[in-house]
């Protein structure tokens, strides 16, 4: 029987634990914990969770400055530094330090274009320099007079602050995109063992004394000093089928995970041309011609057809003109194929060993979705020279499934024998909506919508993307009408380009649809129901006069702090390798909705930390699925997801989607970083600014599962 703890979101101490360490360029992780009270079936509950975030270390803004630009203090600042570094300040408050006893805070608005010693204001009628007001004012002597001057209050009337005097201010939360660097120390920072977590939440009931609380006890309230302890169940997990040919046709997963060995892919994509680029200036030729061999041998050792050759030899660029290397030799492919008399057909697969300095994946994957039409497999140089049986057998997985094939499928979907999906012809949909990071105020929501295409096997999904205004989670693309002055009303949409396609996919109309919605809070429930589910019917009703398959409506959410303890964390059939409960555990009682059909879904094996369930809570439901059948539909999906050899987290369609609209983002992000130096505030958004427009992916693109 697992423990339960959890949390909501209305109340959060930064300070309760202190700072938990470093993350790098002037970010360090802070503990606290969230509680708050909440219905469940059991009455009310209090939830207690320990959480861990990105705040601005406390330090003089100089050594800000030297740690986040990597620059020498005695050295001016380059335009392009001083941009990135008035990014990165944008919108944090700082505190002066050259009045004695008396410290003013300041936000800081903007940096200044001129060095300080250039700098210049009136008083009194006399032009008077920065660093001459510093010294009769105050009696201080500027060192740093040749950076720039932080700039706080507005453009008419600024004030001027030397970066030497200023200090971040402390408790400031870090709200811009973390680089992987730092991704990575807060991971291990925030990192804790299901049984130390449990300890921590433990320690902070006891440390907050509910039971002497006057506020508790004028209302009654009396607070149990233990975790609630709720019923649950482990599902079974899913045997999966590979092709007959292998000497393990069938595979039964252990723990949430499954390998290779003895394994072919169910249904192995062909590749004849294909090509390979690399940027890696540490990377000898050779080495990576054998990189490639060993990659094409692994595709071919687990049941893809893919050509021992390249169609041009593997060409070596410079990283400092990545398109027009791109080009060049989707250019010479195209030129050799049709010396060869190989009319219609095209360059399948481009590998590209990336650049040693990040930043250019993005413009790559817009360059060939977009505009060339190839599906590119990027590849880190590191990756590259530790190579690895593992690394190469990942890789195989996601080019097979973006060229067209299947790695495995459930063996009840191949035997019909999973209800209210094999019995008829189903689609399942999938859709997310990403929103721009804080700072990125004229930056539009991108919206994704998959669809499965291969009923009864449900393992391929198509992806589907549009743009929408920031910060808008309802998806405004499901279905449109557009009246057009000769054909008259047009319409289209996401769900009804999708039945379609699913329809010319597999000869069938879908007679059922289950819809997997992810990322919509407790509050937007009704209105993302409303509207969307309005959306699939006339998406439906276009297609044919009452056509109006039955729909169950899943909303799936991670942003939660629910977590599940084991009841007995030594015991280890309670437990997988890393002290997490079991993959296919579903809470259903106790701490769900006393009245509504919603339950918790454990279905991967923790890897490192405490797993956090998935919760799903059904809005609607036309399909009449039990709870049982939907929850051991939901955990079978997850083990189908084509990436990797294990269940994942949350349904695949669901995790598709999520890709597929962050793949889409780096479409019209031309100055995308990942280097996380946006800015720390957001700008308020103009509504009259039409939304910029994705462009167009190619269809020799799309009808792949081009964004694994």
């Amino acid at each position: 029987m697992p423990r339960y703890t959890s949390i909501s979101r209305s109340f959060f101490s930064s300070q309760e634990f202190g700072p938990g360490g470093l993350l790098g360029n002037g970010v360090e992780c802070w503990r606290g914990y969230y509680q708050s009270l909440r219905p469940t079936q059991m009455g009310l509950s209090l939830n207690i969770d320990v959480s861990a975030t990105a705040f601005y270390k406390a330090q003089p803004v100089i050594d800000f400055t030297v740690e986040y630009l990597n620059v020498n203090a005695s050295k001016r600042l380059s335009d392009q530094e001083r941009i990135k570094l008035k990014k990165a300040l944008n919108g944090v408050r700082v505190e002066t330090t050259h009045r004695r006893g008396i410290s003013i805070r300041y936000k800081i608005t903007g940096l200044t274009s001129a060095p300080l010693n250039d700098l210049t204001f009136d008083q009194d009628g006399i032009r008077v320099s920065v660093v001459q007001y510093f010294r009769q004012q105050y009696n201080y002597s500027l060192k740093y007079t040749h950076w720039p001057c932080l700039q706080a209050g507005n453009a008419s009337r600024p004030t001027y602050l030397p970066m030497e005097v200023c200090n971040i201010a402390k408790g400031q939360r870090y709200t811009s995109k973390l680089n992987e660097h730092q991704v990575r120390n807060i991971l291990r920072l925030a990192c804790e063992r299901p049984a130390q977590r449990e300890e921590r939440t433990l320690g902070v009931l006891k440390k907050n004394n509910y039971t002497a609380d006057d506020y508790a006890g004028e209302f009654g309230i009396k607070v149990n000093q233990q975790l609630a302890l709720v019923d649950a169940r482990v599902l079974p997990a899913p045997k999966l089928k590979y092709h007959d040919s292998g000497k393990e046709k069938v595979c039964n997963p252990s723990v949430g995970q499954w390998n290779m060995i003895n394994k072919r892919m169910v249904d192995g994509g062909s590749i004849k041309h294909w090509a390979c680029l690399t940027f890696a200036s540490r990377i000898n030729p050779n080495e990576i011609g054998r990189f490639c061999g060993d990659l094409v041998m692994m595709c071919n050792s687990i049941g893809m057809q893919v050509n021992t050759q390249p169609c041009v030899q593997i060409k070596k660029a410079r990283q400092d003109d990545v398109e027009a290397a791109i080009r060049d030799i989707h250019g010479h492919s195209s030129q050799v194929l049709a010396q060869k008399g190989l009319t219609g057909q095209h360059l399948e697969l481009l590998i590209i060993i990336l650049p040693d300095m990040s930043g250019s994946y993005g413009m790559i994957k817009k360059l060939c979705e977009t505009e060339l039409g190839v599906i590119t497999q990027c590849c880190a140089p590191k990756n590259v020279m530790k190579g690895g049986k593992q690394f190469l057998e990942n890789l195989a997985l996601k080019i097979n499934a973006k060229v067209g094939g299947r790695n495995t499928v459930l063996e009840d979907a191949l035997n019909r024998r999973i209800p209210l999906l094999t019995d008829v012809p189903t689609i399942v949909f999938g859709a997310d909506v990403t929103h721009p990071p804080p700072g990125e105020g004229l930056a539009p929501s991108i919206a994704a919508v998959v669809a499965s295409m291969d009923w009864p096997q449900v393992t391929k999904y198509k992806c589907l993307v549009s743009s929408q205004g920031h910060r808008v989670e309802i998806i405004n693309d499901l279905f449109t009408e557009v009246r057009d002055p000769v054909k008259g009303i047009v319409r289209g949409g996401m769900i009804r380009d999708l039945l379609v396609s699913f329809k010319k996919s597999t000869g069938h109309k879908p007679c059922r649809i289950i819809f997997y919605r992810d990322g919509v809070s407790e509050g937007q429930f009704s209105q993302v129901l409303l509207y969307e589910m309005d959306a699939i019917r006339k998406a439906c009703a276009s297609l044919e006069e009452g056509y109006l398959p039955k729909v169950t409506f899943v909303v799936v959410q991670k942003r939660h702090h629910t977590r599940l303890f084991p009841e007995n964390h030594r015991d280890r059939d309670q437990t997988d390798r890393s002290g997490n409960i079991l993959p296919g555990t579903v809470v259903d009682t106790t701490i769900c909705h006393p009245s509504e059909f919603d339950f918790y879904l454990c279905s991967h094996s923790g890897i490192q930390g405490t797993s956090r369930p998935a919760h799903y809570h059904v809005l609607f439901d036309e399909n009449g699925f039990s709870a049982d059948a939907l929850q051991t539909l939901t955990y079978n999906l997850c083990y189908t997801y084509a990436r990797c050899t294990r269940s994942v987290s949350i349904v695949p369609p669901a995790y598709y989607a999520h890709l597929g609209a962050f793949r889409a983002r780096h479409y019209i992000e031309d100055d995308i970083s990942e280097q996380g130096s946006s800015t720390g505030t957001s700008r308020t958004y103009d509504q009259s600014v039409p939304v910029k427009q994705l462009p167009r992916i190619k269809e020799k693109v799309q009808q792949f599962m081009f964004y694994c």
